[in-house]
C-alpha cells in the first residue's frame, strides 16, 4: 500500500506540472457541483480536525522537518517506482507490438507465391 501511495504522490507532482491537467482541474474547480461537494466536505467534523490538527504540526518547526524529510523521500520513492512502472508498460507495449507485427508477417504470403 504505501508503495501505491508514493507513486500516487510522484505521479500527482508530475501531473502538476502538465497545463492542460491544471486547466482541467480549475474547470472542475469553477463547477458549483464540485463546489457544493467541497463545502460539505469542509463543513464535515472529522474534516475539521483533521485540518486543526495538520495546523498544529505545520506550527512545530521540528514536526515540520520530518515531515518534509518524510515527504522528500517519499516523493523520491515514488518517482523511482512511477519511472520503473513506465519503462515496463513500455517494453510491454513494444514487445505486445512486436508479437502484433511478427503474427501480421506470418499471415501474409510469401513473395512471389500466388495463391490461386
Amino acid at each position: 500500500m504505501a508503495e501505491m501511495n508514493s507513486m500516487m504522490l510522484a505521479q500527482l507532482m508530475k501531473d502538476m506540472q502538465d497545463p492542460e491537467i491544471m486547466r482541467e482541474a480549475q474547470k472542475m474547480m469553477q463547477d458549483p457541483a464540485f463546489q457544493a461537494h467541497m463545502k460539505k466536505v469542509t463543513e464535515n467534523d472529522s474534516f475539521k480536525k483533521s485540518i486543526s490538527e495538520t495546523k498544529k504540526t505545520m506550527q512545530d518547526p521540528k514536526k515540520m522537518k520530518e515531515m518534509e524529510a518524510q515527504m522528500t523521500k517519499k516523493l523520491k520513492e515514488g518517482q523511482e517506482k512511477l519511472a520503473a512502472a513506465e519503462k515496463a508498460a513500455a517494453e510491454k507495449a513494444k514487445a505486445d507490438g512486436d508479437k502484433k507485427e511478427s503474427a501480421e508477417e506470418d499471415a501474409k504470403p510469401a513473395a512471389g507465391l500466388n495463391l490461386n
